[in-house]
Order: C-alpha cells, then sequence, then structure tokens
C-alpha cells in the first residue's frame, strides 16, 4: 500500500509524533495485544488547537504508518485529505480522556486476552507481582456500561479516571494514559505483563500478596529504576526493534 509521505507537509513536532505513535502501533501488534482493526491509540499534536492523531479505521496495527495517521479535531472529524476513513465511535473515550486531562500525550486501548480476562474478574488486579505494584500505584476502574459510542458515557469514564495512570475498563479492557506515546507504551507493557502474570499463577495454586507497605513511594522507585529517564529510557530501544522489524513505520 503506497502512501504520500507528509513528512514534508507537516511540523518537524508533528512529523516526530506520527513517527513515534506509528512505532506504538506496531509494536501493540508485535507484543500481540490488537484486536484486528479495532481499540485506537490517540496522541495529541503540540499546540493550542487540540488536534489528534489517529488510526485510519480498517488498517491493521502492523499496516499503519506516519503518514498514514489522521488528524481529527475533539469531535473526530478529519482535518486533513486522507483515503481512510476514521471511527468516530471509537474515539468517545479518547476524546473524554483527552479533554479532562491536559497530560494526556497519548491514551492508549487495548482488548488483550489477559486483559479482559483480568477486568472480569471481581478482585482486579491483585498485588501479587512487582509488575502489579507498579499499576497498583496508579490504577482506576469503569464499569462497563456496553459499547461506548454514547457521549453521556464521557463525564462517568473522566469522573473514574481521576489522576490515574492505568484504567481498567470492566468487562473490556485496559487503558493507559501517558504524557508522551512512549509512556503509554511503558505503561501498557506493564499493565498487559501484570495481567498475564495474574491469569498464569491464578492457575497453580495459593497466592501470595505483596506487602502493602511496598505499594508506598512506588513513582521514586520507577524514577531510580529507569535512572530517571523514565519511558524513554526504553524507547530508542523499541524503536530500534521496530527499525529491525519493518522500517515502513516511518513513512
Amino acid at each position: 500500500m503506497q502512501i504520500p509521505s507528509l513528512k514534508d507537509m507537516v511540523s518537524a513536532d508533528e512529523w516526530r509524533l506520527r513517527c513515534d505513535l506509528a512505532a506504538c502501533y506496531r509494536l501493540v501488534a508485535a507484543y500481540g495485544w490488537s484486536d484486528l482493526v479495532y481499540t485506537h491509540i490517540s496522541a495529541r499534536i503540540p499546540g493550542p488547537e487540540h488536534h489528534f492523531l489517529i488510526n485510519p479505521y480498517g488498517l491493521l496495527f502492523d499496516e499503519i504508518t506516519a503518514s498514514s495517521l489522521v488528524k481529527v479535531d475533539q469531535q473526530c472529524h478529519k482535518l486533513s485529505e486522507s483515503p481512510f476513513p476514521v471511527n468516530p465511535a471509537g474515539f468517545v473515550i479518547h476524546s473524554a480522556i483527552h479533554a479532562a486531562r491536559a497530560d494526556a500525550g497519548c491514551v492508549l486501548h487495548t482488548h488483550s486476552r489477559a486483559g479482559v480476562a483480568v477486568s472480569a474478574q471481581r478482585c482486579g488486579v491483585l498485588p501479587i507481582s512487582q509488575q502489579s505494584t507498579f499499576v497498583l500505584a496508579s490504577l482506576a476502574y469503569h464499569d462497563y456500561e456496553g459499547v461506548a459510542i454514547r457521549d453521556d458515557e464521557k463525564q462517568r469514564l473522566q469522573a473514574d479516571l481521576g489522576s490515574a495512570g492505568f484504567l481498567m475498563l470492566r468487562n473490556h479492557g485496559l487503558l493507559t494514559v501517558g504524557r508522551s506515546v512512549a509512556e503509554a507504551f511503558q505503561r501498557m507493557y506493564t499493565f498487559e505483563n501484570t495481567c498475564r502474570i495474574q491469569i498464569d499463577a491464578q492457575a497453580g495454586g495459593e497466592l501470595v500478596q505483596v506487602d502493602p507497605a511496598i505499594l508506598q513511594g512506588l513513582a521514586q522507585v520507577m524514577k531510580t529504576v529507569t535512572v530517571g529517564q523514565g519511558a524513554d529510557l526504553a524507547w530508542p530501544a523499541l524503536l530500534r526493534k521496530c527499525e529491525r522489524m519493518d522500517s515502513s513505520y516511518k513513512t
């Protein structure tokens, strides 16, 4: 599929964001978290306009490129020429979070098998792994209200999310909010592994839970673990992984 490059038609900041977001879509596919063409990852374009990038509806995540991403406004109306449709219904969750959270540079939502499995458990995320401690330090829940296509759900979603970085959508899936694409992806990596570990552990016998005291001060722990770089520590390596898989993501 040949798509004309937008590299010389957008700002340098927007192009970097497009490349990061396209890489994120490819990585979500590579790690097996995608659900055919469904779910979305949105990123806010720098500037005061409240414009966003989202996937062209109908492309598999491993087909998405920097130039195929569609620029939309807060109502998911296309702002630039694109041969691809967008999915306004799928943007309901994303638009609600971007509107409520000035720090929401990227919103990543998945329907992974492990994520949906844990979202259907009354207990939610259990403190049984090192990974779970990072999630539990900033986790919120939102009850299922059917397929998220109604605007009236937005206010309840915003209230449930609050300032959390991780949101479990009951009976639905996982969502992370990040200041950057890199941060949203790293949080989802941790969230997904937390759910996989929980499902595996529950099949093996009695569970040992982490001491609640360990859940305190996790932000400082993460800063130490990442030598102060946060999600930016692993992101360059993940971009190199994308290069090895298929460098067309940045076209």
